[in-house]
C-alpha cells in the first residue's frame, strides 16, 4: 500500500473510532440562540437546554446529560453547561458576559451578569455556586470555583 492510500486507510479508521459514541453515552442536547432568538430542547433522558437572546446579544445552552438554562440581554453574552444530572443556568445584561458550568450529580451554578464584566462558576457533583454580580460569589458542598470581574471577588470550595 502506498503512502496517501495507508493515510487515507488510517486516517478513515481514526474518524470511525473518534466518531463512535459509547454505549451507554449521556443523552445531549445543545442550544445556540444568537441574535435575536431562542432554542429550546429536551431529549425526554435527563437532557434538556434552552436560551434566548435579543438583537445584538448571544446565549448558549449545552445540556449534556443535565439541565442547562442561558438568557442573553441587550449587547452580552450567556453560557451555561450542565453535564451528567448538573444544572448550569446564566443570565447577562448590558457588556456582560456570565458562563455557569456544572459537571456531576447535584453540581448547581447560577451566574448573573448584571455589570460590564465576565463572570465564571464552576461546580463538581454536589456542589453549589451563586454568582449574583453585586456581591461575592458563594461556593459551597463540594469542589467549587467562581470568578467575577464584575466584583473583582471569586471563591473556592473544596469540600
Amino acid at each position: 500500500m502506498t503512502g496517501p492510500a495507508l493515510a487515507l486507510v488510517l486516517g478513515g479508521a481514526a474518524a470511525g473510532v473518534l466518531g463512535a459514541a459509547p454505549a451507554n453515552a449521556m443523552p445531549n442536547t445543545v442550544c445556540p440562540a444568537p441574535g435575536a432568538s431562542s432554542a429550546v430542547m429536551d431529549s425526554g433522558a435527563g437532557a434538556s437546554c434552552s436560551a434566548t437572546s435579543v438583537g445584538g446579544a448571544a446565549a448558549a445552552a449545552f445540556g449534556l446529560g443535565g439541565e442547562a438554562d442561558a438568557d442573553a440581554g441587550p449587547t452580552s453574552l450567556s453560557l451555561a453547561i450542565a453535564q451528567n444530572g448538573g444544572s448550569a443556568t446564566s443570565r447577562s445584561t448590558f457588556l456582560s458576559g456570565p458562563a455557569a458550568i456544572a459537571l456531576g450529580p447535584g453540581a448547581t451554578v447560577t451566574t448573573t451578569g448584571v455589570r460590564p464584566g465576565l463572570a465564571i462558576g464552576i461546580a463538581g457533583a454536589g456542589a453549589d455556586v451563586e454568582l449574583t454580580g453585586t456581591t461575592g460569589p458563594t461556593c459551597r458542598g463540594g469542589l467549587a470555583f467562581a470568578g467575577d470581574f464584575q466584583t473583582l471577588q471569586g471563591c473556592l470550595s473544596t469540600q
